[in-house]
């Protein structure tokens, strides 16, 4: 497993350097450049000039790459054009946040999708499969920014349960029940979708393992249904089921975007708005570092998994 896991890091090196290469040239083929910010009709062209010699945006695209990639060699993702801060430090603040808002969600997506997708298999072609099933195109259809205006309107400000947005309230002190209070309706609007996408797939790849013969031959034995259902059969279908749960982390970084804008939690997804309303070249070009990582990371503990849930799986 180690060295299969080494291989796999040595493989990612060349696809992550393919990646920033894409992702510049596509980021300086847009329209307009960071200088436009600090234009207003007094400000002297000259001024502009020496700002974008300063941040070295009269380089050849090539030669701004190289010095980029320089700096991300030396531990260092430039500064923001904007705010002068250090990227990393800027991503570093806010990472942890949307971690935590993805994990919340991945987590209650997944226990309301397990036992209800199992449930629908069990109970194939019944009033409860069909309900479950329209359910969850309806969880999967729903846009989270609608689905999020919904929970605020209905939780915040009908009934006031819950708070509209941020991870604390003003003076409150930050604690535990507070911050889990604002995570509330982030990590709903997030998870709806989830739970809709992931019904199906449980729903599909228990069907597949309930047909199998050995099933049969435990239930013969006298086994209750339940151990048959939720021991057998579904450590049988957990492989595609991570497959599909390792396909939603980079979807949940996707999603971040929309609910953190919308309740101003303060992790990279809105970190990312803010960047590309500013043109902010270098804070781009990290958030897109990351994400890239993500994605590459969670592959790798997709199969991973494979073994864990397989005995059967070897890597070599």
């Amino acid at each position: 497993m180690f060295t299969y896991v080494i291989r796999r890091i040595l493989i990612a090196i060349p696809v992550l350097f393919g990646i920033t290469i894409i992702n510049f040239v596509i980021i300086n083929l847009a329209p307009g450049n960071p200088i436009d910010m600090y234009m207003t009709p007094d400000t002297p062209p000259e001024l502009l000039e020496l700002r974008k010699e300063q941040l070295g945006l009269n380089d050849p695209i090539i030669v701004q790459y190289f010095k980029w990639l320089g700096q991300l060699l030396s531990g260092n993702l430039g500064y923001s054009f904007s705010t002068s801060e250090s990227v990393v430090s800027l991503i570093g603040e806010r990472l942890g946040q949307t971690v935590l808002l993805g994990i919340c969600a991945l987590i209650i997506g997944l226990l309301i999708a397990l036992p209800i997708g199992i449930m629908s298999a069990v109970r194939q072609n019944s009033k409860f499969d069909y309900l479950m099933t329209g359910l969850s195109f309806v969880g999967t259809s729903i846009p989270q920014f609608f689905l999020g205006l919904v929970c605020i309107y209905i939780f915040a400000v009908q009934l006031g349960w819950l708070p509209v947005g941020g991870t604390e309230d003003l003076g409150g002190g930050g604690g535990f029940g507070d911050r889990i209070s604002h995570l509330v309706l982030p990590s709903i609007a997030m998870a709806v979708g989830i739970a809709g996408r992931k019904v199906r797939y449980i729903r599909a790849s228990m069907l597949d393992v309930l047909k199998q013969d050995y099933l049969r031959t435990a239930r013969a034995k006298g086994l209750k249904e339940f151990y048959v259902t939720n021991k057998h059969a579904l450590r049988n279908a957990l492989i595609p089921i991570i497959t599909v749960v390792g396909m939603e982390i980079p979807m949940l970084f996707g999603g971040a975007v929309i609910v953190e804008q919308l309740f101003q939690w303060p992790g990279i997804g809105q970190l990312t708005i803010q960047s590309i309303m500013s043109r902010d070249y270098s804070t781009i070009m990290g958030l897109n570092l990351v994400a890239a990582i993500i994605v590459l990371a969670a592959n790798l503990l997709t199969d991973i998994f494979y073994s864990v849930a397989d005995p059967r799986i070897q890597y070599h």
